[in-house]
């Protein structure tokens, strides 16, 4: 059942006549995100399919999606605490998004937290824990972007692009146990590239579909360790 914030979040469409002005924001009602989610829905409700929201405001989007996940997972995986963990994680690092406005990616990090977190009290109970918590901060940490969508370059407190380019991280379990793998990297030509085959995988590292960085390996309620 969806909190009132979040009930608030979904219905309000504007903030201001201002921002409308001066960035063309109006946020999707729920009705359309559901219809748009829907015909989709095979995708939304695979646990590990990759989401990206290039303009994602507070996340109407990507609520949605998230939400769908977890529904899979809570039916899955509800009988173990430790698997369900391990998914409702790897549902919660499918999904990305960007926006130039900090508030708006503030919000959306706060407000998919806050999805995953109800869900997680839900399932597990007695059996929550911080760690897995600060490991689910950290994933939207990363996973949610205040930067500019069409040069893919991180932007300042004004929305101005700076010169460092938006990193995002692949989330995987590369075996079936507790070490959830972490691949970070640049993209700063995915959305320019032409050939449409090449975008069916977010993450490669071919060239012209953005640059490997780094790679990390750690215990899943540990993410944070790799800051």
């Amino acid at each position: 059942m969806a909190s009132e914030t979040d009930k608030k979040a979904q219905e309000k469409q504007t903030k201001s006549k201002e921002r409308v002005r001066d960035h063309g924001e109006v946020f999707t009602a729920e009705r359309e995100v559901k219809a748009m989610c829907d015909l989709v829905k095979d995708e939304t409700e695979r646990i590990d399919s990759r989401f990206l929201e290039p303009a994602c405001g507070n996340g109407n989007f990507l609520a949605e999606i998230l939400t769908r996940k977890l529904a899979v997972c809570k039916r899955r995986y509800k009988k173990s605490a430790y698997d369900y963990e391990r998914n409702s994680l790897l549902a919660l690092g499918s999904i990305y998004g960007v926006d130039i406005l900090t508030d708006n990616a503030a919000e959306c990090r706060a407000r998919l937290y806050e999805i995953w977190n109800r869900e997680y009290r839900a399932v597990c109970k007695k059996e929550c824990n911080d760690d897995t918590r600060a490991s689910a901060k950290f994933i939207l940490s990363r996973n949610i972007v205040c930067g500019n969508a069409l040069t893919l370059n991180c932007v300042d407190e004004n929305g101005n692009d700076t010169t460092t380019p938006i990193v995002f991280s692949e989330w995987t379990f590369p075996r079936n146990d507790a070490l959830l793998q972490r691949t970070d990297y640049t993209f700063t030509e995915l959305l320019q590239e032409d050939d449409k085959d090449k975008q069916q995988d977010m993450f490669t590292e071919n060239d012209g579909e953005g640059k490997f960085l780094k790679k990390y390996i750690t215990h899943y309620r540990r993410l944070q360790d790799n800051e």
